[in-house]
């Protein structure tokens, strides 16, 4: 059982291995990394379930360790998270601080993972098809040269699709499932006019 603090970002997903940049701006994120920094680096990312000023919380999220930091004058922060560990939130915790605590488990670390050749085909397919639709320039030579779990995680951080969408990719078991659900949202989503987010119910 592990001791989080956690910070509570809507459309925010990250997984072990992967970086994500933050700016941390509220005086309460400033607060939870000055505290992370004095201790061990680590912040619990974790998407709110709700609306308000504590919402409730999904129960899965990911530890990351605060890889690179630049502290501003003004105290705000931009930072990268590198992903550490999945966890389940168990309960939270009755806290002084102005950020939110949890216990949590920490999931263990699946075994290298690989697509099968027909998927990643059709995930590159899909991919260079959703990205000429919302008129994104990218470089497909060096997404051709990523590994399997870069490739996939790394378009679950950044695609643009809703909180529930975002959830049900951090916690697809596989990456083969993970991948197949990315290619069944983005075809969904390719079938709107562009001004909708894709939505999971």
């Amino acid at each position: 059982m592990a001791r989080l603090s956690i910070f509570p970002l809507a459309g925010a997903i990250l997984f072990p291995g992967m970086p994500l940049p933050l700016h941390i701006f509220e005086p309460r994120y400033r607060a939870l990394v000055s505290d992370a920094m004095a201790r061990d680096r680590r912040i619990g990312m974790v998407q709110p379930a709700g609306e308000g000023d504590t919402p409730a919380l999904y129960q899965v999220g990911c530890v990351g360790r605060i890889a690179e930091v630049e502290a501003m004058e003004d105290g705000r922060y931009n930072l990268v998270l590198e992903g550490v560990s999945l966890f389940r939130i168990q309960r939270e915790l009755e806290v002084t601080t102005p950020f939110r605590q949890v216990e949590a488990d920490l999931l263990p670390i699946a075994d290298e993972d690989f697509l099968s050749l027909g998927r990643r085909a059709s995930l590159e397919q899909e991919s260079r098809r959703f990205a000429d639709l919302q008129g994104y320039a990218v470089d497909w030579d060096s997404v051709g040269r990523l590994d399997d779990e870069s490739l996939v995680n790394g378009i679950a951080q950044i695609a643009p699709f809703d909180v529930a969408a975002k959830q049900a990719l951090l916690e697809a078991p596989d990456l083969e499932q993970r991948a197949e659900l990315i290619i069944q949202l983005m075809q969904f989503f390719g079938r709107h006019d562009g001004e909708d987010r894709v939505t999971l119910q």
